[in-house]
């Protein structure tokens, strides 16, 4: 079933320790706050692996990517659950055949805190 203007896909995920270490050894980013637990035991997940969550719900829509805007609110930590919001806001038929796409996103974690907001925009293969 094909999208539609208005729709809502929502998504959630909770982040461990070996998310942080895979995407530290991927990505590179290596800052000290990434590497060193809180004093609570937790450590803060990297801004783009947060931004994994509406990336995997474009995915999963096959949705070849444009554009993409993030604004992280605050930080997220180890054991934290990010429940991410899609919605779209543009889906739209192109004379070349292809279908364009804009959506926007709000993420929050478990303490309904909004954590990252934004949007995305680019065509659906």
């Amino acid at each position: 079933m094909p999208l539609k203007v208005g729709d809502i896909i929502t998504f959630e995920r909770s982040f461990t320790v070996r998310d942080v270490e895979l995407f530290t050894e991927i990505s590179g980013d290596e800052g000290i706050h990434h590497l060193t637990p809180d004093e609570q035991g937790r450590l803060v997940i990297q801004g783009l692996l947060t931004a994994t969550l509406p990336t995997k719900v474009g995915g999963d829509h096959n949705v070849l990517a444009r554009t993409m805007n993030f604004e992280f609110l605050r930080p997220v930590f180890t054991g934290d659950t990010i429940i991410c919001e899609v919605k779209i806001e543009e889906y739209e038929r192109k004379e070349n055949n292809r279908t364009a796409i804009k959506a926007s996103f709000l993420c929050e974690n478990q303490n309904e805190k909004e954590v990252l907001k934004g949007g995305f925009s680019g065509i659906i293969l």
